[in-house]
């Protein structure tokens, strides 16, 4: 029986998708990436599923599109390609890549588009669309320039530049370093998600949307009213009155009559 090229695990409300063809350094097929989406897709319409944890079976994270799918694609190929790391992208839930290895190409991409970063002490970075002769793709460009800037996106993109775990670290490519195996780090991107896990969900969901949408407006007081709009809907929910009465209980407050 063939595996899966995509394996789901729930963990108290935070999925863990792992990239599952060690073999070949989880290449990037067009199987393996409608899987990914159908996957993330899945997670999304669960109730029971608050945040996503995307990973690759050691030693690699993803070691980018299989060459001989690339080789072979035009458009639609591509965009196939891209499927699984616009749906992590695209998702409404907040999304961490456990970056234990390799993130080449499409697998950078994949990396990129989760919401945090964290990395394993052989985590690295590279484009190495040039070396292919090749023009990124998926809007790599796009994500790396918001993330690390426009120095080391140039860098990574023209000059063959490779982060390591510690300069990713320190670029803003992730945000913390694991030391330890992968099951360490795979824990440590879980205990990450878990306050958003454990959160309201529709909540969580309204949030990522305000960081997503804010990330792109230029007016704080365009934000404010946005905000507030969300701010008041969520006062209103039970989840709030529960909590709250938890708070206060907490540091010792009562209502006042």
């Amino acid at each position: 029986m063939t595996a899966e090229p995509v394996l789901l695990e729930r963990r108290d409300g935070v999925a863990v998708l792992t990239l599952n063809a060690p073999e070949r350094r989880n290449a990037l097929t067009l199987a393996m990436s409608g899987r990914l989406a159908k996957l993330v897709a899945e997670c999304e319409a669960d109730p029971g599923t608050s945040a996503i944890v995307v990973t690759g079976a050691p030693p690699a994270f993803c070691a980018g599109a299989d060459l001989t799918e690339l080789g072979e694609s035009r458009a639609e190929g591509l965009r196939g390609i891209y499927a699984g790391f616009l749906a992590v992208a695209r998702c409404s839930l907040p999304t961490v890549a456990a970056v234990g290895g390799a993130a080449v190409g499409a697998g950078l991409n994949l990396a990129l588009a989760a919401d945090v970063r964290i990395g394993g002490p052989r985590a690295r970075f590279e484009a190495r669309f040039l070396q292919l002769g090749i023009h990124p793709g998926g809007g790599m460009t796009w994500m790396l320039d918001r993330i690390v800037g426009p120095q080391t996106a140039t860098a990574m993109t023209l000059f063959r530049h490779v982060p390591d775990a510690a300069e990713a670290r320190r670029v803003g490519l992730t945000l913390t370093t694991v030391d330890g195996g992968h099951d360490a780090l795979v824990d440590a991107a879980v205990e990450l998600a878990l306050p958003a896990a454990k959160a309201p969900r529709d909540l969580v969901v309204a949030i990522k949307d305000s960081l997503r949408v804010n990330a792109i407006t230029d007016s704080h007081a365009d934000a404010v009213e946005a905000e507030l709009v969300k701010q008041v809907a969520s006062m209103d929910a039970p989840e709030f009155a529960r909590l709250l009465a938890a708070m206060k209980a907490k540091i010792g407050l009562r209502d006042t009559e």
